[in-house]
């Protein structure tokens, strides 16, 4: 039986956290479940796609756009399930456990957040918000049978909240994973828990308010 999922990472610069993301998948590697990894690259101008290459992964080059590029990522994808994880993530160990009882289940997946170094508290609101109101980030992960995402129109290609677009397409279909995703907390430590995440609540609202995500984006980035 081929190994059922494939691997989706978006990047741009992303040199000095792949190798440990990917290092992290390959537990998925050794248990038969990893049919391809995919890195689908914004134009990094720094080693990322080196490193993706000696990594074996299939380098998928276009727009930088995290939208664009995972909707490209997922469209190269071959398996019957698609796994997309950010580059600056790190599925702890165990995490396999937890998706293969997934497979076989119509539900979409995401998994538990954590951060690196602090963020107790901004994780827990991730995971209620994730939990109750059904609107994991990208940051958390998503495991998605490769039909419900086509049913559903997949990753729209904007620059900013496609995670949430997608989660939202996905409503009543997504469950969460007895696993862990780490993510990186450095853009908080730089800017401040607090105000760090008022700006991304804020950008949220704005979003279901109907503003633009390409003027979000404009807005994020400064």
């Amino acid at each position: 039986m081929p190994a059922p999922i494939s691997v989706i990472v978006p990047t741009l610069n992303a040199e000095a956290a792949l190798g440990p993301c990917l290092e992290a998948l390959m537990e998925g590697a050794d248990a038969g479940l990893i049919a391809e990894l995919i890195v689908s690259d914004g134009g990094s101008t720094d080693n990322t796609k080196m490193l993706a290459d000696a990594w074996g992964a299939n380098i998928i080059d276009g727009a930088p756009s995290r939208g664009g590029q995972l909707r490209r990522g997922c469209a190269a994808a071959r398996a019957e399930w698609f796994l997309i994880v950010h580059a600056d993530t790190i599925l702890l160990p165990g995490w396999t456990d937890a998706v293969a009882a997934r497979l076989g289940q119509g539900d979409a997946a995401y998994f538990r957040l954590a951060f690196d170094r602090g963020g107790r508290v901004v994780a827990a609101w991730a995971n209620l918000r994730a939990r109750v109101f059904g609107l994991p980030y990208g940051d958390q992960g998503m495991l998605v049978r490769r039909d419900l995402y086509a049913n559903v129109g997949g990753y729209p290609d904007i620059p900013l909240m496609e995670d949430v677009a997608l989660a939202r397409a996905l409503r009543g279909k997504l469950v969460g994973l007895d696993a862990v995703a780490v993510t990186s907390a450095e853009k908080y430590r730089r800017q401040g828990w607090v105000r760090r995440g008022a700006r991304n609540l804020w950008t949220l609202m704005r979003y279901f308010a109907g503003v633009s995500p390409d003027v979000l984006a404009a807005a994020y980035r400064r």
